[in-house]
């Protein structure tokens, strides 16, 4: 018998944002160019911004949103990269901050110190873009190696909303 050397392991960071309801889309392109995909989730993108049911099934694997107790085993394995997709405001300031108030933006503050490729696709309005903590958060960020696909505004443009570049995500991991 051969034995398969395991997929390589993608986390996605998924933040509260209309378009996160679409996640799967980024699940089915990731697992068919052969990742294994964990799913990480800020607590309020759990209430609802998308099925978590679907995503649990599609993945396999419980969505992680809370803490593990002391001695409950790790659920992932150590990533191979992360993508944050959609990336918030609120979730990109924090981050840069290191301010590890949910389990999602810990696990993105960890992994700057694990040396894993991070992409991340911002959904975030032009008005908050504007904010100097925001374009401060970008720098500090792409510093630590992070990369970024184009902002994602939501605003519609000659009266049609673009559709967010779940597949950009990955391309930017290569």
């Amino acid at each position: 018998m051969t034995q398969h050397p395991p997929k390589p392991f993608l986390y996605v960071v998924v933040c509260a944002a209309g378009v996160a309801a679409d996640v799967g889309r980024l699940i089915t392109a990731a697992q068919e160019r052969g990742w294994d995909v964990g799913v990480f989730a800020t607590p309020v993108a759990m209430n609802g911004f998308f099925d978590t049911a679907a995503v649990e099934a599609q993945t396999g694997r419980p969505i992680r949103s809370a803490w593990r107790t002391p001695g409950e085993p790790r659920p992932f394995p150590p990533p191979d990269a992360v993508v944050v997709a959609p990336a918030t405001f609120n979730t990109i300031n924090k981050w840069a901050a290191g301010l590890a108030d949910t389990l999602a933006v810990a696990t993105l503050c960890e992994t700057c110190g694990m040396g894993v490729p991070v992409a991340v696709l911002p959904c975030v309005a032009d008005t908050l873009a504007a904010h100097p903590a925001y374009q401060d958060s970008l720098v500090r960020l792409r510093g630590m190696g992070v990369r970024f696909g184009e902002p994602y505004s939501g605003e519609e443009q000659d009266g049609v909303r673009p559709e967010f570049p779940w597949e950009r995500a990955l391309d930017l991991l290569d």
